[in-house]
């Protein structure tokens, strides 16, 4: 990745490389609220039942392609490339950060 991440989203995508959900999950806010694929996942058992069940079905992997965003907010771009339709596809996941935590993730 080239550009600088915020703590709590660099150890997402780095657990992410190694489908470790468990440390996927772990910079997630107790109460975070995740949505993708018009479903939303609130608090982190959901989150995690979304992740498994995600990585299951598509075994996909990620590319960091870009960053933006301020202190609260950050907008990472990815290509994503996996066993599903039209792979690689380019993805959006928007970050919203709290208190050191990801507080939400919308992915589009």
């Amino acid at each position: 990745m080239s550009t600088k991440l915020p703590p709590p989203i660099e150890a997402y995508f780095a657990a992410k490389t190694d489908n470790d959900i468990d440390a996927m999950l772990a910079p997630f806010a107790e109460a975070a609220i995740v949505k993708d694929e018009g479903e939303e996942m609130r608090g982190l058992a959901a989150i995690r039942k979304w992740m498994e069940e995600t990585n299951r079905k598509y075994r996909y992997a990620v590319e960091v392609t870009g960053v933006s965003g301020s202190t609260s907010t950050t907008t990472v771009t990815c290509r994503l490339t996996g066993a599903f339709p039209g792979s690689p596809v380019d993805v959006r996941y928007a970050f919203a950060l709290n208190d050191g935590n990801i507080a939400g993730l919308e992915i589009s």
